[in-house]
């Protein structure tokens, strides 16, 4: 048994728009020029993981699904030559104007969001701490749960074949916050992929991703990035603000 009935809930502020700009990004994707049929398989490849997951998946994900391949299907129609080719309707047209709405009112989100920040530094933080705070302090951000599913796949891509085979190995999500939490005594910062750097079964590599899921959300620990698409590190909680 391993918590085969174990959920966890994706944050209400990732949706499937937060997906598809992953995605975007992470392919390096013209946002006026989208490879819809490529985009539409990785989507549906992250669905599928996130439901191997036990991830709870808003209705909007189906429906951005179902979007996604009328789109593919639509763009597959043969084109009418008589059109001009400026005159033509792009399918995509509607997908890429609520991208880049989206994308616009995030961006606005955490311009703000590091103003505060910024302002909160500026009005509480010791002047001699500011002082101490030399080029060497590495800019790290925090880490979105696409982000995570994105490097948990990469996990599961290159695990030997003999590690993905089906066991009768009795685990609980909490056996792994707790293996999880020892890690970080020990380690911490961690490189995410050192959690799952054992031979482990898929059942186990599923279970260790959940209870590190739940570990980030009861703030125990803390993911942060060097860059976008970088290494992802875990640091505990009292690490993280002891060297803020």
């Amino acid at each position: 048994m391993t918590d085969a009935d174990y959920k966890v809930k994706i944050p209400i502020f990732e949706g499937p728009l937060d997906l598809l700009l992953h995605l975007i990004r992470e392919n390096e994707i013209d946002i006026y020029d989208i490879p819809i049929a490529e985009i539409t398989k990785q989507y549906l490849e992250y669905l599928e993981l996130m439901k191997e997951l036990n991830l709870e998946i808003a209705g909007e994900f189906l429906v951005m699904a179902a979007t996604l391949i009328q789109i593919k299907t639509r763009m597959l129609l043969p084109v009418d030559e008589d059109v001009p080719p400026e005159e033509r309707e792009d399918p995509r047209i509607e997908l890429v104007e609520r991208l880049l709405e989206y994308q616009a009112f995030k961006d606005a989100s955490l311009d703000l969001k590091d103003r505060l920040e910024e302002r909160s530094r500026y009005f509480w933080r010791d002047p001699l701490e500011v002082e101490d705070l030399g080029p060497e302090e590495p800019l790290l951000f925090d880490v979105h749960i696409f982000d995570l599913i994105a490097a948990f796949k990469r996990v599961l891509e290159n695990a030997p074949p003999e590690a993905l085979s089906v066991t009768k190995e009795t685990l609980t999500v909490k056996d792994r916050i707790n293996y999880i939490l020892e890690r970080l005594e020990r380690e911490s910062p961690i490189r995410f992929e050192q959690l799952f750097e054992e031979n482990y079964s898929r059942e186990v590599l599923i279970v260790t991703f959940l209870a590190l899921l739940e570990v980030l959300r009861y703030g125990i620990a803390k993911a942060y990035q060097e860059r976008e698409f970088g290494i992802i590190w875990i640091i505990k909680k009292e690490d993280e603000e002891g060297n803020s």
